[in-house]
Formats: C-alpha cells, structure tokens, sequence
C-alpha cells in the first residue's frame, strides 16, 4: 500500500482519521497502531513518515519519488529510526541509543520520526524508558508504534498516544494477501475460513501436521462414500492416532464440516461458498449422487453435535465412534 487511497480500502477509518489529521496540519505527536499482522501497520507507519518528509509538500499522498520517498522506503533516511525487536524484545539499551540520536539536530530539519515494531516486546525498564520520551513530547517528534498485541502495551503508554485500531482483513483482502506470499488460491480460501490471524495461517499452510488433517478428511469421506462398514477401522486406525490434542481434534471436526458443507453447495450450485474443495474435485460430484440434501444437513448436525461434545470433555474417540455411526445410517 503506497497511498492513502489503497490504504481506505483495507482500514477507511484508519485512513480518514490519519489523512485528516495530515491535511489540517496536525499530526499527533505519538500514534498506537494495535492490529493483527498483515493488517497494514508497517505501510500506515511509512505512510505517516512519508507524509512528514516528502518534498513535495504533499497534501495527502506522497509524491513517493522525490530522494525522501525513496529512502524512507529504503530505511535510509537519517532523521527516520526504526526500533525493532533484538530477539525476543525490545531492550534497554537500544531505546538509550534512540534517545541518544535524538540529542542531536536533524541531519535535513529539525524533524525526526521514530517507529516502533513489536512495541509489546519493549521490556519494562525500555518501556518506562520510552514512557519518559512521550511526556516530553516534541511537535518537531513523531513516535509510531505497532503492535499486534494490544493487551501488552503499558497503560500509562497507550495514554499518550493516539490509539488507532486497525480491524481484521476482510476475507478477500486476507486471501490476496496470502497468495501474495505463495499460498494457493483453494488453499488461501481455506485459511482465511479457519482464522483470521495472518502468522498463524502462514504456519498452518506450511505444517505437514496440517496437510496430513486435510487429507484425512479427504480419505474419511471417501469411506463413507465406498466403504462404510470401514469407517470405524479407519477412525481408530487413522483419525484418533493423529487428532490427538484437543484443538487438533476440533479443528479436524471445523474441517470435516466445512467438507461435509461443500458438498452441500455443490447440490445447490453455490460454488462461491465453497472453501474446502475444489468446484472441479471428482469426490464432490460422487458425494453429491451418493448423499441427499437431507442426509448431508443430518450429517452437519451431527459434526455439530460431536463439537458440542468434545467442549463438554466426552472422550474424543467415543465422540468420532459415535459421530461416524450417525453418519452411516
């Protein structure tokens, strides 16, 4: 995101509060951006920065070719400073180095900019040290700090700072975003059903854990469709051996839902809704001759039924025992 414009697309309010701010000349002296990754945070920041710097006095967007584009861009520009996280937090000495640099006067003006990454990570003695920074604030001073995990920034900190929350991508702009790092369209479209948190479905995309639970689903349709006496082996040969934590034996039944749906909509030609299959997949067109609209709703509750029971603590293998028997008959 290189303009406002695109920025409005993913977070209009963010973008209308900031740009506001841009054009009547007040721009506040330290902004919170709290969101999840992929959320358009980094982009905001350079926005923000770029917005200050620009040689041609943009009124909204900047020119983004003039030298000062280019190297805040670059993270180049001497009176822009970037304070990222030195393993797993953010330390003391790297905000005293900060301070430090912003003793003296600005190489180009007398502006300087400081953005903050993983601003949840400042250990507490960087956070207090930072803290007496924004007390002091400076007009000619412009703290950014990102974070994705709100609830870990200290209060008194949040207090000095204009809070912007940046909400979740919508569906479609997370997908793009996923295949855009090299995930599939199907398998995007999936990922963005299951969660809405960026890293954890880079993670998921990539975990061969993963993709064995896919293809497990897969193969248990499959049963039901060729072999059903089989079912109850391949439960227990299968599916129990490798769903063996709580969370990986909701999200096998997510799964097995969202499969179970598609054939559905495959019945009622609603191809847009499908997120586990391919439209063109062979197993949908023998699922969908072989399993009624009723039998695929009653096959629904039932996985819904078994989720229920999993919350309630039911042992897990008597949960699928039982689920895979009502989907038999």
């Amino acid at each position: 995101m290189e303009t406002w414009s695109e920025v409005a697309k993913i977070q209009p309010l963010a973008s209308r509060i900031i740009l506001n701010s841009i054009k009547k000349d007040r721009i506040s002296h330290a902004y919170l951006l709290q969101g999840e990754r992929g959320t358009g945070k980094e982009a905001i920041a350079l926005l923000i920065a770029k917005g200050l710097f620009c040689e041609n006095n943009p009124v909204s967007d900047p020119c983004l070719h003039c030298n000062a584009c280019k190297r805040i861009d670059s993270g180049n520009h001497p009176d822009v400073h970037w304070i990222e996280p030195d393993g797993q937090s953010i330390k003391i000495e790297q905000i005293r180095n900060l301070q430090k640099e912003f003793t003296y006067s600005g190489l180009e003006s007398n502006r300087k900019v400081y953005i903050i990454k993983g601003a949840d990570t400042l250990t507490v003695n960087a956070a207090n040290r930072i803290l007496k920074f924004l007390e002091e604030p400076s007009r000619q001073t412009t703290a950014i700090m990102l974070t994705d995990n709100s609830q870990a920034i200290l209060p008194t900190i949040r207090s000095r700072c204009q809070v912007i929350d940046l909400r979740p991508l919508h569906p479609g702009e997370f997908q793009n975003q996923l295949v855009k790092e090299g995930l599939d369209q199907r398998t995007a479209v999936l990922m963005s059903t299951l969660t809405n948190n960026f890293d954890e479905a880079l993670a998921k995309s990539h975990d061969e854990s993963f993709a064995i639970a896919r293809r497990l689903v897969i193969q248990l349709v499959e049963v039901l469709l060729t072999n059903p006496e089989d079912v109850y082996l391949f439960i227990h040969q299968y599916w129990v051996t490798h769903f063996k934590e709580r969370n990986e034996q909701e999200e096998g039944l997510d799964l097995l839902l969202f499969a179970i749906k598609d054939i559905l909509y495959y019945h009622i030609e609603h191809e847009a809704g499908m997120v586990f299959f391919a439209p063109s997949d062979e197993l949908l067109e023998k699922a969908a001759r072989l399993f009624s609209q009723e039998k695929l709703l009653a096959m629904l509750q039932a996985v819904l039924q078994a989720k229920r029971k999993l919350k309630q603590n039911v042992h897990p293998t008597l949960v699928m025992e039982q689920l895979t028997l009502q989907m038999q008959r």
